[in-house]
């Protein structure tokens, strides 16, 4: 009996194959989504595990300064007292545009497990290692990049190396970071000798770090995985809400048949079961097919993500995707959880409803009817939470939940919403043709509101989202233009020509300001710390959003110091506070600039001060005023009298274009998610109104019968589509805004460290519009058609049978 049940139950799908195909489409494509995110993460993740074993974060204990900077002479003292420690050095090496991770170690010293184990090599290539110019290790897509550079040690690919990062030997490296006699950590072994002498008798400055559990980018990048993650759980929603709409049409569809199955004996639980095993049976159809989806969504999507996070992180994560046998089986879990999710609600109604019930043509209505008002009181109490998360929530995670709330509470609320709207509309309505479409359109809202729904997440979250990226591309492009006052760059190529550089432009700009820089550790991280002429161009034009009276003459006088917004608000730095560099501590900090893009902190100082504690530091590159008019001819004339590359003189527009550049790829894989998310909301609309096309003819049926044509039909169904969708996109504007601010005021700054203003734009609210009205448009499209050219003996058949 059991067997014959399931089949009656099976076969609804194949007379039903374009509901059969809406389920499996909206399931696979959640599953795509959210394993595709799923995948991205878990491969940066990988990387950031690989980057953290590499630098023995995740196993080894480190003595540090507070400085960041371990003086050699105490990695001396240690050893000859008989502490097994090993020096270790980390750095940034710019070369050209782009910044390389250098780590140095001793080889002689090093506990097993620092470096990857295939730097295990023969005495021959022991001896190139720490011989000058040494040998220095990467990964092969990182020595194909760097090729021949002059400059460097000769490179070896090797497998399983960070993308982005170089290892060396320590003295090799400490050249090549110009940092001589100076080290950044020294590492322990995991099992130290008892009878050793405390570390404070011989190196009072230093501290004893434990192993971490996961690395510094790692924890840094937490925020934009989580922001990754929560895209991923509204697209798979957004997919939800195709496979919840479509398995309780399914249901109402097979009322008949519930009743004849019951009345002949199946128990209800026997029943539920049943249509509990057939939704696993397509789950499993649609994880399989959303899976292999979702890698190659993830495969499309690595190669923008690694750019995003090497763009705000500094973070290096490998473009090839790898994926373990987990992850597909994680992958078709979800899918079999979401369509449980999905079905629960139909199958809580089937369970309570008396046996002859599903065959009244109102129960599952009145059942809709009741939910709805369920679902307002939800949303009420969401919007409660959301009001006191907005007040009082504090962090990343507040942020999230605050956005999670937000956007579940405006959903539910939705379909309340459009009914009140539409029974004022009907309230308004004097013709009889009027009063019955929007009678009509309150009909069809539980069968619709699902896909409206998805369509208003889908909105809001376009508007939101685009809402920040509008603002930030906004409040960037006028800081570009703040920070790039100087007309032309210049690079020269040694120090000497550097010498000469300065002299020949001094002739003939108006200012040669310069800017130069070191990286340093600074509170336990890397900083790059600039110097600065004081000159008027800074004082006007510099972008300060905190400042202590006289900024300027304090750090012209070297007892102030500027830092970044993304370091200050990480150590809390601002105006009052004191910060120690390398060689020289109780610095004031008197100003606070924004520096948007960058995941490092800065400092900036004085240029007598930079290089009286760095006299080493490069004097490359210089900043050259100059009347615009006379910029071009002037990068002419250094070119030819200095024969320098291209590359190394740049004007203002090109740096500008390529900062432009790097921000729009840095979004790309918002924007496309975005577009994922609003092309799934809009296929939901349209597989929910081809499922509704069968089975409205009975209240078509009357109206073509009282003199309506089929033609006119059609233009109503289309005009329905229009109307509902213009009515969602208006009430997706504020939740959409409100998404804005959140992600602006909460979620920005606890994620990459800094804070912007939030500007509206209209105009994209009506290409937004545009395309929610094509969107509805083309999805009542093919029922309006289909209506159109339905025969007439169809509609006639509808008088006949029993609905």
């Amino acid at each position: 009996m059991y067997r014959a049940a399931l089949s009656a139950l099976l076969s609804h799908w194949l007379r039903h194959k374009v509901q059969l195909a809406s389920l499996l489409l909206g399931l696979a494509l959640a599953t795509a989504l959210w394993s595709g995110v799923q995948a991205i993460n878990a491969q940066a993740r990988d990387s950031y595990d690989r980057a953290a074993a590499v630098l023995g974060q995740d196993r080894f204990a480190r003595l540090t300064a507070a400085d960041g900077v371990v003086a050699q002479a105490d990695y001396v003292a240690l050893r000859r007292a008989g502490w097994p420690v090993s020096p270790m050095i980390e750095g940034r090496l710019r070369l050209g545009e782009d910044t390389w991770r250098v780590l140095g170690i001793d080889p002689v010293t090093a506990p097993k497990g620092v470096a990857p184990a295939g730097m295990r090599a023969s005495a021959a290539d022991f001896a190139a290692f720490i011989r000058p110019p040494g040998l220095a290790f990467g990964a092969p897509e990182t020595v194909a990049a760097l090729g021949d550079q002059p400059g460097l040690p000769p490179l070896r690919g090797l497998e399983g190396a960070l993308p982005g990062l170089l290892i060396m030997d320590i003295g090799i490296a400490q050249a090549l970071l110009n940092m001589p006699d100076q080290l950044t950590a020294l590492v322990l072994p995991p099992e130290v000798g008892a009878g050793l002498p405390p570390v404070q008798t011989i190196a009072s400055g230093l501290v004893l770090t434990a192993p971490r559990a996961g690395g510094d980018i790692a924890r840094l990048t937490d925020s934009f995985h989580l922001n990754l993650t929560a895209f991923g759980l509204l697209s798979f929603a957004v997919g939800l809400f195709i496979v919840h709409a479509a398995i309780g049409l399914g249901f109402e569809q097979r009322r008949p048949i519930f009743r004849t199955l019951r009345a002949l004996g199946l128990p209800l639980a026997a029943l539920c079961l049943l249509l509990a095993v057939e939704v696993a049976l397509l789950a499993l159809v649609a994880g399989v097919i959303g899976v292999a989806l979702g890698y190659g969504v993830a495969a499309a999507l690595l190669p923008d993500v690694a750019a995003t996070l090497r763009g705000l992180y500094g973070a290096e994560v490998a473009g090839a995707l790898t994926l373990s046998p987990a992850w597909w089986l994680g992958g078709i879990g979800i899918a079999l959880v979401g369509a449980a999710a999905a079905a629960a609600q139909s199958l809580w109604r089937l369970w309570h409803m008396p046996i002859l019930a599903p065959a009244q043509p109102r129960a599952w209505a009145r059942a809709s009817a009741r939910a709805r008002v369920l679902q307002m009181l939800v949303a009420a109490v969401l919007g409660i939470a959301a009001l006191a998360l907005a007040r009082w929530g504090q962090g990343i995670v507040a942020g999230f939940a605050l956005l999670g709330v937000m956007l579940l509470g405006a959903a539910l609320a939705l379909p309340s919403l459009l009914a009140a709207l539409l029974a004022g509309a009907a309230r308004l309505a004097r013709r009889p043709l009027p009063q019955w479409f929007w009678a009509d359109t309150r009909q069809q809202l539980p069968g619709l509101s699902l896909a409206l729904m998805a369509l208003m997440l889908a909105l809001a979250a376009n508007i939101g989202v685009g809402t920040m990226v509008a603002s930030f591309r906004l409040t960037f492009t006028g800081w570009l233009d703040q920070r790039l006052t100087s007309e032309l760059y210049i690079r020269a190529e040694t120090e000497d020509q550097a010498v000469q550089l300065r002299d020949w432009l001094t002739q003939r700009a108006d200012a040669v300001l310069p800017i130069w820089s070191v990286e340093r550790p600074v509170l336990g991280a890397p900083v790059r710390i600039y110097g600065i002429a004081d000159h008027q161009a800074y004082r006007d034009n510099w972008p300060l959003i905190a400042a202590a009276p006289g900024v300027w003459a304090a750090l012209a006088d070297g007892s102030g110091v500027l830092v970044n917004e993304q370091l200050a608000r990480r150590q809390n730095l601002w105006p009052g506070a004191t910060l120690a560099l390398p060689g020289k501590a109780g610095l004031r900090v008197v100003g606070v600039y924004s520096d948007y893009g960058n995941p490092q902190g800065q400092v900036m100082i004085g240029v007598d001060l930079l290089t009286t504690l760095f006299p080493d530091v490069p004097r490359l590159r210089h900043a050259v005023r100059i009347a615009p008019d006379k910029a071009a001819a002037l990068a002419r004339e250094v070119r030819a009298a200095f024969d320098l590359p291209a590359d190394n003189v740049t004007d203002q527009a090109a740096i500008k274009a390529f900062s432009l550049g790097v921000f729009e790829r840095t979004f790309t894989v918002t924007a496309a998610l975005n577009v994922l998310t609003l092309g799934v909301a809009g296929l939901a609309l349209l597989l929910s109104l081809l499922t509704l096309a069968q089975m409205r003819l009975p209240q078509l049926a009357p109206v073509w019968a009282l003199g309506l044509t089929r033609a006119q039909l059609a233009r109503l169904e289309l005009l329905r589509a229009l109307m509902l969708s213009a009515l969602v996109l208006v009430l997706a504007v504020p939740v959409g805004l409100a998404l804005a601010w959140a992600l602006l005021e909460v979620v920005n700054v606890a994620a990459f460290g800094w804070q912007l203003p939030m500007h509206v734009f209209p105009a994209d609210w009506l290409r937004l519009g545009a395309l929610a009205l094509l969107a509805g448009g083309l999805a009542a499209l093919w029922p309006a058609i289909r209506l159109a050219r339905m025969a007439p003996a169809d509609l006639v058949k509808v008088f006949a049978h029993e609905r």
